[in-house]
């Protein structure tokens, strides 16, 4: 068809990992699998949470409805279907309807009480997918993977995320000034929090100088028994 007009193909380049070319799916798996979990097994030290105070022992109430109908909403129906392809707005027409929801929050308090996670909701699917706007795709890095869980073990876990995260800053375990991932603590609060520096700063005569990082796949890289010993410091019910 005369108005399409001529367009070169991108360049399609092997991923590299230790100076090889990852040529085939075996290659593929070993680079993606070492860069992406590359601290399993890997020591810790927990004695520098030493400095840090337990907080005060928090009960956990049982979950509420409302908690439910709050984190559904924020799920778009177009969101990539689960491995068991229970779509989003599947689930919607379930909660909406107040037995449904009964049986959900039954599960969750379950759950909770029991110390129990089914291993329905610990099946996965990963996709790496490639991050935007990269020079060159040749190494593991420029690619991240992503996560697809079944979708109502996904509820619930967004619901048990929000609770801890609540208690964790109603115990001051997190430090006011995280500012990233934290509700009522956004990106626009992180800007006005550097502008106040930097114009007070001003009126004492000097200037303010950034230092940024970035942690380089941090979330793949977390380490599970760490992370349990500072939840046991935030003074989290067993």
């Amino acid at each position: 068809m005369n108005w399409i007009k001529h367009k070169n193909l991108p360049t399609a380049e092997a991923i590299s990992f230790n100076n090889q070319a990852c040529i085939s799916l075996d290659l593929l798996w070993q680079a993606l699998h070492s860069s992406y979990n590359s601290a399993n097994n890997r020591p810790i030290n927990p004695n520098i949470l030493e400095e840090v105070d337990i907080s005060p022992h928090v009960e956990w109430p049982p979950l509420t409805q409302y908690k439910f109908i709050e984190a559904i909403a924020k799920y778009s129906n177009s969101s990539t279907s689960s491995p068991d392809h229970v779509s989003w707005s599947t689930l919607k027409l379930l909660v909406r309807d107040k037995k449904g929801l009964s049986h959900i929050i039954w599960l969750a308090n379950a759950c909770i009480n029991l110390s129990y996670w089914p291993s329905h909701f610990k099946e996965s699917t990963s996709v790496i997918i490639p991050k935007l706007q990269k020079l060159s795709y040749d190494l593991p890095k420029a690619f991240r993977p992503i996560i697809l869980l079944n979708t109502l073990g996904k509820l619930i876990e967004k619901v048990i995320g929000h609770r801890i995260q609540h208690h964790a800053v109603a115990n001051n375990f997190i430090h006011p000034n995280q500012l990233g991932g934290i509700h009522q603590r956004s990106t626009a609060d992180a800007g006005t929090y550097l502008t106040h520096i930097i114009r007070a700063g001003w009126i004492k005569g000097l200037q303010t100088s950034v230092v940024t990082f970035d942690i380089t796949q941090f979330f793949p890289l977390l380490n599970h028994d760490f992370l349990s010993a500072c939840i046991t410091k935030a003074g989290f019910d067993n």
